[in-house]
């Protein structure tokens, strides 16, 4: 059975973001995403054969959580927003693992160095303040050759959309959409934290259709570094 964090959902001072409005639209959004999107589909694809103690960050309200194989012994989902850690704390009690639902930032995870053996990054690295600190605090609390699983939107390849995304980035886009970016590359920044890429799989989403700025994904898996 799921457990839930000790630590309560609601205010306190451990929450290093805000976004409620957007946390609201988001927690509707992506649930139609799931069901409409073929988002569903992505996440099962990015967890499958997951196993042992694993960290996911940026949790939001707890999408993943039903698609983690058995063979994960644990989950610690760190979440910093209130209203969306609310709702994780809700899913992870419907969870056929253990989850763990805690307040805290990528930036600065609450958790021991090398005490996972797999981490989970998914529709997140847009979001975090600051990427590169974000993934070295990922490379801290994997144990050696630990796995991170990825599933990110990112900069497009060709010039013109992506002129658009850094346009966005450096003005509405952050502050309408929860802190996301959209010219952020995150494979690219995974290798620069010292991950080894494993595997790869870039894809359009939607599929069909004029592109969107967060149109451009790729889902994949790396391995920590020994040192």
């Amino acid at each position: 059975m799921a457990k839930q964090s000790k630590r309560a959902p609601g205010p306190s001072a451990d929450d290093p973001v805000r976004h409620p409005l957007f946390a609201r639209f988001y927690a509707r959004a992506s649930v139609q995403a799931d069901i409409r999107g073929g988002i569903a589909e992505l996440r099962r694809e990015l967890l499958h054969g997951v196993s042992g103690r694993v960290i996911e960050i940026g949790a939001g309200n707890g999408l993943n959580f039903a698609h983690y194989p058995r063979a994960v012994s644990e989950v610690v989902a760190v979440e910093p927003e209130r209203t969306l850690r609310r709702l994780a704390v809700e899913a992870a009690q419907r969870a056929e693992v253990p989850v763990d639902v805690v307040p805290g930032a990528a930036e600065a995870l609450p958790v021991k160095s090398e005490a996972f053996d797999a981490a989970v990054a998914c529709l997140v690295l847009c979001t975090v303040r600051d990427l590169h600190r974000s993934l070295a605090e990922l490379h801290r609390v994997l144990r050696p050759d630990a796995e991170l699983r990825f599933f990110e939107h990112g900069l497009a390849p060709g010039p013109g959309m992506a002129a658009v995304q850094r346009a966005l980035d450096r003005t509405v886009w952050p502050h309408l959409f929860g802190g996301c970016h959209t010219s952020r590359d995150p494979v690219a920044a995974i290798e620069a934290a010292g991950f080894r890429i494993v595997s790869r799989r870039g894809f359009r989403l939607p599929a069909r259709g004029p592109a969107l700025p967060t149109s451009y994904c790729v889902i994949g898996s790396a391995r920590r570094s020994p040192a």
